[in-house]
């Protein structure tokens, strides 16, 4: 009883989930927070954060200690300028060194400050990363719910086609028992209805399988069924001038923009390698030398050190020019780069702006078209049960009544996917 009553505390969150319906708002807000791209898109934010210090960029000083104790044994045999002779054999020797160092760098053509400017921008351009995933995820979760819903409409309309063929076999079955009908109508009506619930559970299917793609976008890590009662609602105040002027908002395109200050800075940093450096040095050192034998018994230096360094590059072989011809190649194509994603960006917003506009367009009159294909049916069935219709001409009014909510359900589909898609370019995808 006490391992179930565990089992059941375990599992009563996601039994809880499992029964609420899940709205777009919850599923967005949960894929926010759990997604792994969201999440590791996230980290190289704060890892840019992290290295953006003035430290990381070479502007602070740099101290250290250092010590080392060295003994060694060996033989002497030594004659000395005065003609003292030294034989000794196991002489030992102690020798130790320790000191404390301090460098920092007064200049180096300011390639100190190019750096911590492409920090600065590298800090930014992950920021404006973060962002392009958020709405890259939230679009994705969105099409992924509409895609649900748009399934789920399917399947009421395979339903609905399955009460017409239940409807069609009953009246077959009244019409074989007063002689009104043969064998052949009769397998035809079951055939119809065996094949609308074969409809039926495949779409049933395709909805489960939807469902788990909309939870491995939310970052779940357990997969259960979810409960999604919603309506597909299109915006239709959208207008092209509004996608067009906003265009350069989409983080992808600034984030291009970023590219090209960083290689700039690149530019200056191989720049300074050109230049003199200048470096200060400090420190305070500590050495003891002993030996049990030879000329020197004992030796104890201590105090401070203080110094400069100049260091002046001649040639090192056109290494340094090379470099930097390179980097300003690198500025150019990152400008050429950006120019070709804007006139992408500009030309994936007039194609779906275009499927947009024609979608709306057909959405009223297939509308009229799907109430239309309803009547149609009714009509049909009843011009059948008085036997001023055939089987064929029910099968036929049928297959129009979902050919035309099919049609309906995919235009009204393609137009919040073209909605998401605008909102996407434009960096004011919401929910």
């Amino acid at each position: 009883m006490k391992k179930v009553l565990i089992y059941v505390i375990l599992l009563f969150p996601l039994i809880a989930m499992a029964q609420q319906p899940l709205t777009i708002v919850n599923a967005i807000d949960i894929a926010i927070v759990n997604n792994f791209d969201i999440r590791i898109a996230k980290n190289n934010t704060e890892i840019s954060k992290i290295n953006n210090s003035f430290g990381v960029a070479g502007g602070l000083p740099t101290v250290g200690i250092t010590a080392s104790d060295n003994n060694s044994l060996y033989n002497l045999d030594q004659k000395l300028s005065s003609g003292v002779d030294i034989t000794k054999s196991n002489v030992s020797t102690n020798s130790f060194n320790s000191g404390l160092t301090a460098s920092m760098v007064l200049f180096n053509g300011f390639k100190i400050v190019a750096t911590r400017e492409k920090l600065n921008l590298l800090q930014s351009q992950s920021e404006l990363e973060l962002n392009q995933q958020i709405q890259n995820t939230i679009a994705a979760v969105m099409v992924t719910y509409y895609d649900i819903l748009r399934q789920q409409r399917y399947l009421q309309i395979i339903q609905s086609s399955l009460e017409v063929s239940s409807q069609e076999l009953d009246i077959v079955k009244t019409r074989i028992i007063v002689g009104m009908a043969n064998d052949a109508d009769l397998l035809q009506a079951q055939m119809d209805l065996s094949m609308a619930e074969q409809n039926i559970q495949s779409q049933q299917v395709v909805i489960a399988q939807e469902k788990i793609n909309l939870l491995t976008l939310m970052g779940m890590k357990q997969f259960y069924d979810v409960n999604i009662y919603d309506t597909i609602l299109i915006d239709r105040n959208i207008r092209k001038d509004t996608i067009l002027n906003y265009l350069k908002n989409n983080p992808q395109y600034l984030s291009a923009s970023r590219q090209i200050r960083i290689n700039e800075q690149i530019v200056k940093e191989l720049k300074a390698q050109r230049y003199p450096s200048v470096r200060v040095n400090t420190g305070y050192n500590f050495i003891y030398n002993s030996s049990t034998a030879g000329f020197n018994l004992f030796t104890q230096n201590y105090g401070p050190v203080l110094g400069a360094s100049l260091q002046i590059p001649i040639y090192n072989g056109k290494i340094y020019s090379s470099q930097q011809h390179v980097a300003s190649y690198n500025v150019k194509n990152s400008a050429l780069q950006q120019e070709s994603l804007f006139t992408s960006l500009k030309a994936d917003a007039l194609k779906t702006y275009q499927s947009y506009e024609s979608t709306l367009q057909q959405l009223e009159a297939q509308q009229t078209n799907y109430q239309n294909a309803e009547k149609l049916v009714n009509l049909v069935l009843q011009r059948f049960q008085l036997n001023q219709a055939t089987i064929l001409d029910v099968k036929a009014a049928r297959a129009s009544y979902e050919g035309a909510g099919y049609m309906l359900v995919n235009l009204q589909y393609a137009a919040k996917i073209a909605e998401i898609e605008l909102k996407r370019l434009i960096y004011q995808l919401g929910y």
